[in-house]
């Protein structure tokens, strides 16, 4: 076996014990891989409960202390020496012991949080509906730290949860807040109860008079409720959201009281929850409500214990709130008449009189206690930097101490990789097993408690990960309502039709058909020539979108126009689908090299990953190193949203690449990318045996010939560049993995060269742009594809906001990014005026330092300037959209975007995905003139851009627009003209139609079994009995439209069984009319299934026609011999007719779609 290369590059002395036997472990994991680690867990981990860790703190002396003291009347305690998360254990356990109410006051938003998630996991209530949760947070009304005007509504949601909780449960509840939500103050009792509506299953009230409280309560009547505040009826059923519960509800009437009451989620609008009694609560946060006001202690009944932490600082915040309300308060305006601050916010003296009518445990410094402090005996867990030796020495030395050494994570898969590692260790170095015990469960800081001999460290700090704490943020609902808005099919829109071409959708209309109503769609052609065509048409319609907004020729019907523009669009995509498939063939044809199983250092590598991986990346990772580890070469294409962790995948894979001793090229569009490619592979790689370098434009020429001698003696592992990879001077000395990030943006030329390349290289291709494009052959199977639709968990979403240009905006703005240390990227897309607004960014803000980056300029200084804004040299980045591609620097967490009506949708998506990398929040501000002088597609634009400020919600809004324009990158110019022409949707389905031609005709040979046959492509239906959605059960149309479109599109039975539920759950009782519509969707796929190219059922006649092309195949197919079969079986039932050379099998009698479906599926079973 060849002796493995080991790079010293980046190789420190001191880091060497952690790479020790590296040669010799890879040797044994080559000739092992699957025993080492399969059949040897050396060291067993001992999996508790998070009750056991909760034991040893109820039964502590100091808890049993402090409940003693407080039982005696002695209410000013201080606690000291307790750190991390033994804080959250020691309340959990006081909470525990007296059942009492508890409110604890943090230093601020993100410690409330992180001290509730704690709480949370601790009790096991994460998951748990908030009728069942004992812990309650309770945040600020507003939404930003200087605009009180701003409030946000899920926050006001949770406050008037915790004031509901309060007023009428006898439920003892641990209450989480900081200072700034209790310097707002709240309604009284008296008022909350006033406007609390209970309502109960079985009680005998009718919708109206429930409808004319909600009225009452200021409620809005919409379609769909997506939020707090709205209510809607359908029928017998009322949704309405309270203010009180995380979901709203569906009440059902029947004629004489409530039937049911369920909650249900409002993005699928499904129920989730059946209940017996809920109560309906206003916006008591309203600032507009005239009623006193008292503070939040007043609210609380009894004597809850208050528990604060760093008492001084919270005095200085409640006073600094009161302050700048006060200064706001005197900025109003005169006129209208404002609730003064005292009626609205809490003084510093109201605050401490409050608390201190209370009992009160402050943890840190004490300003309040009159005791001798309770000392606990807890230290911070360490600083492991990654060393597993330490760690491992640390766990050995507990263990002699008599400590438990107990590792606490949310999820199994990091316990078995510190396992692994343990496991690696001990077996390669002979050491002695070490014991330790695991938790499934997250906390947020580890701990040693020297009393209690325990101790707990979390998985994020052994790996020097980020942890993220929770709270429900915004209402993804409202975004898929606004999606749907996107998508749907509105009158005025264009459309194609696959047969007769481009029209206008005129709306649904009742047609008679044979004395009987039928739901057709209206379709306007050239001179206004209408066509009608049926529901059950309605997947050979789709909504046309073409290239930038423009509107389309209409075709004339009747005329051969559209047949031959498709005919010559089928040809063309043929062309290219038969390229890509030859390629294909040629890469399954030749034998790659073979990646050897995962090395402990692979473990070590993902493990340190600092965000959490997503259930995608977990995936996609595996994939990809199985790909590797196969014989033939790897092709998989990653498609994934901006920020969702493509690039830790590519550095995965390459470093796999790199133990096996293969080099590694990574190629980029831009030099700018290369470079910040090459600092996230270094930094990433920086603990590992493995030496990186870049190729781009701006190096010089002797450090590239430096360069390209290190790769040709095989010096460098990893090489990342820009097309100067693919010059005939780049020359590796055995390349084992191509990473291509951003394919579409690279030219002919070089993607030719790229084929050439990979045909026996292990290829992984990067891309953000959304999936229908660079899919194309994805699609056909030409490429393994992994999609990564889930955001990282670690991420918030990044605040959007339209305004127009205003200096006074963008200088706060500013400086509230630089107060917290951050920097700011401000687009400006044109270089002519960009040096005008630096002046002006530079005035507004004096004291910031501002650099000025543009593609125009000189490759050095441009490299320079971005390097030093990476190192922090820069406060301000003025930039055209040049930082677009990809650029990642966390400490950007602010965004302008200048004349942001002249972007498109993909573009906005892709800038504002510059921030919000890191665990701050984000703000992108979109600076446009007003909505009223913009066109309408810009405004569009905006509007969605602004909805969708969630970060994943891109893969969705971006699609429409990058798949035009992506297109033509992928299939050549040429194919952007057949695409303005015939939409893109339609384009598509022809795409698909021709590679599935392909597939089985021409290559059916390298895709053997992959297809099976399919004789019948659709089956279409003609009908004259009533079958629709009825008017009066969906009443809106664009529903109703949506409805028929997601039915038409379903092909499997438990999916069809699925759609009537949500019918039933969504608008009550299904309609029999709707039913038979549901089962004409059964019929048509057993007709196709069978052999029917159409069915007819009318006047009490169904006819079945077979495919119209005697040549076909079909009619030498073991289905066509069944079906003659049973036509002499049943003789008298049907009967085999041929008119005008067309067959065709009619049944008699057949009054309804129940009766068709009958004799179809007994044909099925005679198959």
């Amino acid at each position: 076996m060849e002796q493995t290369r080991l790079p010293l590059t980046f190789f420190h002395q001191e880091l060497f014990s952690n790479f020790i036997n590296y040669t010799s472990l890879h040797k044994q994991q080559n000739l092992l891989s699957g025993i080492l680690f399969l059949i040897l867990p050396l060291q067993k981990s001992i999996a508790l409960k998070p009750e056991d860790i909760l034991k040893y703190y109820l039964n502590h002396n100091n808890v049993e202390l402090i409940a003693g003291k407080l039982a005696a009347g002695k209410n000013r305690l201080q606690i000291k020496g307790i750190t991390g998360s033994a804080k959250a254990l020691v309340l959990a356990a006081l909470f525990k012991n007296q059942k009492n109410n508890i409110v604890a006051i943090i230093p601020d938003k993100e410690m409330s949080a992180y001290f509730l998630n704690d709480l949370e996991n601790i009790f096991e209530e994460k998951e748990l509906p908030f009728h069942k949760k004992q812990i309650l947070f309770f945040p600020t009304t507003y939404r930003r730290p200087y605009k009180l005007e701003k409030t946000d509504n899920s926050n006001i949601l949770l406050r008037t949860e915790v004031l509901k909780r309060l007023g009428n449960s006898q439920k003892s509840t641990i209450i989480v807040t900081y200072p700034e939500a209790l310097s707002e103050k709240v309604i009284t009792q008296a008022y909350l109860k006033k406007n609390t509506f209970r309502l109960n299953v079985n009680d005998r009230v009718d919708m109206d008079f429930v409808c004319d409280v909600l009225i009452e309560y200021n409620f809005n009547q919409i379609e769909f409720v997506i939020e707090p505040g709205q209510f809607s009826i359908r029928g017998g059923l009322l949704d309405v959201y309270s203010y009180s519960n995380d979901y709203p509800y569906r009440i059902e009437f029947g004629p004489d009281a409530i039937e049911s009451i369920r909650s249900f989620d409002p993005s699928s609008q499904l129920s989730i929850d059946q209940l017996n009694h809920i109560t309906l609560i206003p916006n008591v946060q309203d600032r507009m409500i005239k009623e006193s006001r008292e503070s939040f202690f007043k609210f609380v009944p009894g004597k809850p214990l208050i528990w604060i932490e760093d008492t001084e600082i919270a005095l200085i915040k409640i006073e600094k709130e009161f302050d700048k309300a006060v200064e706001i308060f005197q900025s109003l305006s005169k006129e209208v008449k404002h609730i003064e601050p005292t009626q609205l916010f809490c003084s510093k003296n109201d605050f401490v009189n409050d608390i201190n009518s209370f009992p009160l445990i402050e943890t840190g410094l004490a300003m309040f206690s009159s005791y001798d402090p309770i000392i606990f005996n807890t230290q911070a867990q360490p600083s492991f930097n990654k060393n597993f030796d330490l760690i491992f020495n640390h766990f050995t030395e507990n263990t002699k101490k008599g400590y438990r050494n107990i590792i606490l994570s949310a999820g199994n898969k990091q316990i078995e990789r510190i396992q692994l590692i343990f496991d690696d260790m001990i077996q390669n170095r002979n050491l002695e097993q070490i014991d330790f015990e695991s938790i499934n469960m997250a906390l947020h800081e580890g701990f040693s408690d020297l009393d209690l001999k325990l101790v707990c460290y979390t998985d994020h700090q052994i790996f020097d990960r980020y942890h993220k704490f929770r709270l429900r943020d915004g209402f993804a609902s409202r975004q898929v309502f606004t999606l749907k808005e996107i998508y749907d099919l509105k009158p005025g829109d264009f459309i194609t039709h696959i047969d007769h071409g481009v029209g206008r959708f005129d709306g649904l209309e009742m047609i008679e058909v044979n004395g009987r109503y039928q739901e057709a769609i209206r379709l306007i052609y050239k001179d206004n020539d209408l066509l009608y065509i049926s529901i059950h048409s309605l997947h050979r319609i789709s909504k046309y979108i073409g290239k930038d907004g423009t509107a389309p020729s209409l075709d004339r019907l009747g005329s051969n126009a559209w047949k031959n523009l498709k005919s010559r669009t089928k040809k063309r995509v043929k062309d290219i689908a038969r390229e890509l498939i030859k390629l294909y063939a040629q890469r399954k044809a030749t034998k790659g090299f073979a990646f050897s199983s995962d090395s402990y250092l692979q473990y070590e590598l993902e493990a340190s990953f600092i965000y959490e991986d997503t259930p995608d990346q977990i995936k996609t990772t595996s994939d990809v190193k199985s790909d590797m580890e196969l014989s033939s070469p790897m092709d998989r294409l990653v498609c994934g949203d901006v920020g969702f962790g493509k690039t830790e995948i590519a550095i995965r894979a390459a470093f796999k690449a790199v133990a096996d001793s293969k080099q590694v090229a990574v190629l980029v569009p831009t030099t700018i990318l290369a470079l910040q490619h090459y600092y996230t592979f270094s930094e990433r790689l920086n603990d590992f045996p493995c030496k990186i370098d870049y190729l781009n434009r701006f190096k010089s020429a002797s450090k590239q010939k430096k360069t390209l001698q290190e790769l040709k003696e095989g010096r460098i592992d990893i090489l990342i560049g820009t097309h100067r990879l693919l010059s005939k001077d780049v020359d590796f000395k055995d390349l084992g993995l191509l990473i291509i990030d951003e394919e579409q943006k690279f030219g002919v030329s070089a993607k030719e060269r790229l084929r050439k390349l990979r045909v026996n290289v292990d290829t992984l291709t990067l891309t953000a742009t959304p999936i229908p494009r660079t899919l194309q052959f994805s699609m056909m199977g030409a490429r393994d594809l992994s999609i990564m639709n889930t955001p990282p968990p670690n991420r918030y979403p990044v605040q959007t906001e339209v305004r127009p240009w205003n200096e006074e905006l963008i200088r706060d703005a500013i400086h509230f990014e630089l107060s917290r240390n951050g920097q700011v990227f401000f687009v400006n897309n044109r270089v002519q005026n960009i040096m005008e607004i630096a002046g002006v960014i530079q005035r507004v803000v004096p004291d910031a330092r501002i650099a000025i980056a543009h593609g125009q300029m000189e490759g050095a200084k441009l490299e320079r300037i971005m390097l030093d804004f990476i190192e922090g040299r820069y406060d301000i980045l003025v930039a055209t959209t040049i930082i677009e591609s990809g650029l990642d620097i966390p400490n950007v967490n602010t965004i302008f975007i200048n004349d942001a009506h002249h972007y498109g949708l993909s573009d906005l998506h892709q800038l504002r995905g510059r921030v919000g990398r890191s665990n701050k929040k984000a703000f992108c501000y979109l600076l446009a003139p007003p909505f009223t002088l913009m066109s309408d597609e810009a405004r569009k634009r905006l509007r969605a851009i602004e909805e969708f400020s969630n970060i994943g919600s891109g893969l969705n809004i971006a699609m429409r627009d990058l798949d035009i324009r992506g297109a033509g990158n992928i299939l050549g110019a040429e194919q952007s003209g057949f695409i303005s022409e015939i939409g893109f949707e339609m384009y598509q389905r022809i795409l698909d139609e021709a590679i599935l031609e392909l597939k089985e005709d021409e290559f059916s040979t390298v895709f053997g079994k992959e297809t099976e046959k399919n004789y019948v492509k659709e089956c279409q239906i003609e009908t004259d009995l009533e079958i629709l959605i009825p008017n009066d059960y969906i009443t809106n149309t664009t529903e109703r439209l949506s409805l028929y479109k997601e039915l038409n599109a379903i092909e499997d039975e438990a999916t069809l069984e699925a759609f009537r539920e949500r019918l039933l759950d969504r608008f009550g009782p299904v309609p029999p009319q709707t039913d038979d519509l549901i089962n004409t969707i059964r019929l048509r796929r057993l007709a196709r299934n069978i052999g029917f190219e159409k069915i007819m059922l009318k006047n009490d006649l169904f006819v079945c026609y077979f495919i119209s092309n005697q040549e076909s195949e079909y009619f030498q197919s073991k289905n066509f011999t069944g079906v003659l079969n049973f036509i002499q079986t049943n003789p008298r039932s049907c009967k085999l007719k041929e008119s005008g050379n067309r067959l065709s099998l009619t049944f008699k009698e057949i009054k309804d779609v129940t009766g068709a479906l009958f004799w179809l599926e007994k044909i099925k079973e005679s198959l």
